[in-house]
C-alpha cells in the first residue's frame, strides 16, 4: 500500500447550501503568509485525494510555510449536489466556478492564489483565471483542453438528448458500476490507467469509492455527472475570457496525445495550441511518459515543473 508523505486532514465548508469536502496540507510550522495558497481542483469522475502523489513529490522547501488546498466538487468525493436525499440530476459548468469563487473567499479572501487544474478541473481554472484575473496569480492547467467547436445547428438535437438523458437518470437507468471489493475497484482504476502502479491504485480506491451498507463498493460521484451538457461549447466565447486572463499561464500535456485518442481529429493538439494563443502569458511544457492523469504517472517529474513555475 502507498504510504504518504505529506498527511491531510478533511473539512467541511458551508457553500451555496452544499457541505464542500475540502483537502488540506498544512506546512508543520504554521503558514507563511507570504505564500500564496496552492489551490488544486480536480477532473471528472476524480476526487481531490488523486493529488497527494503530486503533493509527495513537492520537495520540502517548496512546501514549507505553504497551505495546499483541494476540494472536492459538487457531486464528487465526499461533497454533496444537494439536500440529502435530492442530489442534482445534472451539472451546469458555471456553478464549478461560483463554487470556487465562493471557496476562495473562505480560504484566501482578497489574496491572489495559485491555481492548478486537472482535465475538467482545468478548463474551470482557465475560465475562472479569465473571470476573475486579480485572484490569481499564477496558473496551471493540467490537460484541461476545453471541447472541440460546436455550431449552432447542434442545438436542438443536444437539448433533446439532455432532456432524454434526464429521463433515464430518473427512471434508475443510469448508474455507475459497484463493486464487490476494494480490489476490484483498484483493478478499474489501472483497467483505466495502464501506468497506475498497484500500491498507488489500492491507496486511490479507498478514496475514489466508499463501502455502502451491503458491502458493495461504491464510486465517489454521482451517476448525473454521466449526462451530456445542455449547452454547446462555444469557442468564441471561451477564448474571450481565455484573453482576459492576467496570470503567467502554464499549460501542461502528457507526451500521450489525449486529443487523438478521444476525438479521433475533430480536435486536435494543434487547434488547442492555437486557443492558448490568445493567452497573454502562456507557455507549454509536456511530462514525457505519461497519459492524461500525468498526476498520477510521473507526480515527480509534474512536481519539480510545477515547482520552478511557481517558485
Amino acid at each position: 500500500m502507498y504510504k504518504e508523505k505529506r498527511s491531510s486532514r478533511s473539512e467541511f465548508v458551508p457553500i451555496r447550501g452544499l457541505s464542500y469536502h475540502v483537502r488540506l496540507w498544512e506546512s508543520p510550522s504554521g503558514a507563511d503568509p507570504a505564500l500564496p495558497p496552492l489551490v488544486l481542483v480536480h477532473g471528472w469522475m476524480d476526487v481531490a485525494a488523486s493529488y497527494q502523489f503530486m503533493v509527495d513529490a513537492l520537495s520540502d522547501a517548496f512546501a514549507q510555510g505553504r497551505t495546499i488546498i483541494a476540494p472536492d466538487w459538487r457531486g464528487f468525493g465526499l461533497t454533496g449536489s444537494g439536500p440529502e436525499g435530492s442530489p442534482a440530476d445534472n451539472y451546469w459548468f458555471a456553478d464549478y466556478m461560483a463554487d470556487l469563487d465562493f471557496l476562495l473567499d473562505h480560504y484566501a479572501g482578497e489574496k491572489p492564489v495559485d491555481l492548478v487544474g486537472h482535465s475538467m478541473g482545468g478548463n474551470v481554472a482557465m475560465l475562472y483565471a479569465g473571470v476573475r484575473p486579480a485572484r490569481i496569480r499564477k496558473l496551471v492547467n493540467l490537460e484541461g483542453f476545453g471541447l472541440p467547436p460546436s455550431k449552432p445547428g447542434q442545438a436542438p438535437g443536444r437539448y433533446a438528448k439532455w432532456i432524454d438523458e434526464l429521463k433515464t437518470l430518473h427512471r434508475g437507468e443510469l448508474a455507475l458500476k459497484a463493486y464487490g471489493d476494494v480490489a476490484g475497484v483498484s483493478r478499474r482504476l489501472m483497467k483505466t490507467n495502464p501506468r497506475l502502479s498497484a500500491d498507488k491504485a489500492g491507496w486511490l480506491a479507498r478514496h475514489w469509492a466508499r463501502q455502502d451498507a451491503a458491502g458493495q463498493w461504491q464510486i465517489l460521484g454521482e451517476a448525473a455527472h454521466k449526462i451530456t451538457s445542455a449547452q454547446l461549447y462555444r469557442v468564441d466565447e471561451a477564448l474571450e475570457i481565455y484573453r482576459c486572463i492576467t496570470a503567467p499561464t502554464l499549460a501542461v500535456e502528457a507526451s500521450d496525445d489525449s486529443l487523438a485518442t478521444w476525438w479521433q481529429g475533430k480536435y486536435t493538439l494543434a487547434e488547442y495550441h492555437e486557443r492558448l494563443k490568445q493567452v497573454r502569458q502562456a507557455q507549454v511544457a509536456v511530462i514525457q511518459d505519461a497519459g492524461h492523469m500525468l498526476h498520477h504517472d510521473q507526480p515527480e517529474q509534474l512536481a519539480t515543473l510545477i515547482e520552478g513555475f511557481l517558485g
